[in-house]
């Protein structure tokens, strides 16, 4: 976990005391080094580096290769170790605690269940086994005194064709733990339609969905994740920026004029849920440049777009929700009503009822107003 100090430039406020929603997180992208190691010796699985550090840094090096299908080689490790009720409770118990020492008091853990399988586990006994790692980690950090509540998000691969299947699942879970539905993997060449019925099912059944789009493929995944899917929010979505037009700039200003998928989105109020450290890993924002301020991240939050901020992958990434923020402070002069802005466009976009969206948005206000 990163338990570095992250400090507001000007104001000194310790941004990890803030209260924040975590929207996209990967379970299977969020283990701690060591549990990994200890995982991997139960199930004699062979790891890059036996120890802590060693192991942290194989991974960052792995993830830094500017490309998602590289990127997501690093998970064929982390899911070895995560396909026993046991190994899979404990990555899900610690990792909320993990969140909620960040200062989240409201996030989203999404997993693959489909992907947990090799070792006997059925898909309910994979999801429940998820949720009972959930609500130790919530009483732990109940214990700590901190309040978190968290929601799971059943994810379909994209390439495979168990989308219907896992729907199911996800529907069957919904009044014990699950809030939502996604698809996630290798984006290029797999659009959302191709999961057309499981969306449909969804949609008849009312349960949210999220889906990967515009992350490493462009305008024509996220207008699949929209019309096929019925998105609600689209999962880094950072490539609708090649829907917008820099008509003309001067010295004060940028004049832009948005495409119709674009001007859809931030009409509908459709959320983008960018990981700006994962967009910089994967070339998500290749055509803008290769540092965080290239990140068209800001332009869209200047627009009016519901952005969000999320660490994507904690693991790969070597980050949490906290370094995200204050990345972003550093490369665009964020201060904190900018924070909270972000945190109140997550609390809008929560897979929860009306009137706990509302109690979330009133305990982030507090938290911020006490800073």
């Amino acid at each position: 976990m990163d338990t570095t100090e992250y400090r507001l430039e000007g104001d000194g406020i310790e941004l990890r005391s803030l209260p924040k929603v975590s929207l996209h997180d990967h379970l299977d992208g969020g283990l701690r080094p060591q549990t990994l190691i200890e995982l991997a010796e139960e199930i004699d699985l062979d790891v890059p580096a036996a120890d802590e550090a060693g192991l942290a840094e194989w991974f960052s090096t792995q993830s830094n290769s500017g490309s998602l299908v590289e990127y997501l080689k690093t998970f064929e490790l982390t899911t070895a170790v995560m396909q026993t009720r046991e190994g899979l409770s404990r990555v899900a118990r610690e990792s909320v605690q993990d969140l909620a020492a960040d200062g989240v008091i409201y996030g989203e853990l999404r997993w693959a269940p489909e992907q947990h399988l090799t070792r006997g586990l059925s898909l309910d006994e994979a999801v429940e086994a998820v949720q009972a790692g959930i609500e130790q980690g919530i009483d732990d950090a109940r214990h700590q005194g901190r309040g978190i509540r968290i929601g799971q998000l059943v994810t379909a691969m994209r390439h495979a064709d168990r989308g219907l299947e896992i729907a199911e699942l996800a529907v069957r879970h919904r009044e014990r733990g699950v809030v939502g539905f996604d698809i996630a993997g290798a984006e290029a060449g797999f659009l959302p339609s191709r999961h057309r019925t499981a969306f449909d099912y969804l949609a008849g059944q009312f349960l949210p969905v999220t889906v990967h789009a515009g992350e490493a493929d462009g305008l024509d995944s996220i207008r699949s994740a929209l019309v096929d899917g019925r998105a609600l929010r689209l999962g880094h979505g950072v490539r609708l920026a090649e829907d917008l037009v820099i008509e003309r700039q001067d010295d004060e200003n940028t004049y832009v004029s948005l495409g119709q998928l674009a001007q859809w989105v931030r009409d509908r109020e459709i959320a983008l849920e960018t990981s700006p450290s994962s967009n910089l890993q994967t070339g998500a924002i290749a055509a803008w440049g290769d540092e965080l301020v290239d990140h068209p991240f800001d332009l869209l939050y200047q627009l009016g777009f519901r952005v969000t901020v999320n660490t994507d992958n904690r693991l790969q990434s070597g980050t949490s929700l906290t370094r995200e923020l204050a990345l972003l402070s550093d490369a665009f002069g964020y201060d904190l009503d900018d924070l909270e802005a972000f945190q109140l466009n997550a609390a809008a976009a929560a897979f929860l009822p009306l009137d706990d969206r509302e109690e979330l948005a009133e305990l982030i206000e507090d938290g911020f107003d006490e800073a």
